[in-house]
């Protein structure tokens, strides 16, 4: 019966780190797409900028839900959709920045420069991305057990990661500031959510239950 159980989770985890795979993927697939197609409007530049640029976000953000979901549910599941969307994060911001530095700009360094010494945003967004990488590099087993007590210490960077990338999104907008600002709320109540105090209470939610 034990048996049973342990195969039927493993082949619901299988299932499940598959959706995540598709889903992280899908929305890049639809960007090609609409690519393909002329559908990223008169300036497809700046809606494959913007496009990338969301999808970091959301990814991120999904990754710092995990952490609370699985305190209150115990559903292992959620540590391995956090980690492979905290990659699949730092890999749409990757294309973020390519889209930026390459399609936009051709790698002109110079022009890059101008553009970044006068805007606060793109400063936010590539130190967020700067910490990204080396998380992204470090998030294999190996790492784990080489860095021990030190890894953990360093994908706490993570928080930073997603502050610095709320802020680029924020001081990017100049008009609707609808949609960063939920952004900041969410962030704001998932970091909340990891003071010894509230990650208690969830445990103690979770026992409850």
């Amino acid at each position: 019966m034990h048996a049973d159980n342990r195969r039927r989770r493993q082949t619901n985890g299988i299932a499940f780190l598959i959706l995540t795979h598709v889903a992280a993927l899908l929305p890049l697939a639809w960007l090609l797409l609409d690519l393909a197609r002329g559908r990223l409007g008169f300036n497809p530049i700046r809606e494959a900028i913007l496009r990338t640029g969301r999808y970091a976000l959301t990814l991120l953000v999904i990754s710092l839900a995990c952490t609370p979901l699985y305190l209150l549910t115990r559903w292992r599941t959620a540590i391995v959709v956090r980690k492979w969307s905290g990659l699949y994060g730092a890999f749409y911001a990757g294309l973020h920045l390519l889209a930026f530095a390459g399609w936009d700009y051709g790698f002109q360094l110079d022009l890059i420069w101008l553009d970044v010494r006068e805007k606060q945003f793109i400063w936010a967004g590539l130190l967020a991305l700067l910490i990204l990488i080396p998380l992204a590099i470090t998030s294999t087993p190996w790492a784990m057990r080489r860095m021990g007590k030190n890894w953990k210490r360093l994908h706490r960077l993570v928080y930073v990661a997603d502050l610095l990338a709320v802020a680029h999104f924020l001081l990017l907008v100049k008009a609707d500031l609808r949609r960063p600002l939920v952004y900041a709320a969410i962030v704001a109540v998932l970091l909340l959510a990891r003071i010894p105090l509230v990650r208690n209470a969830l445990r103690a939610k979770r026992g409850v239950g």
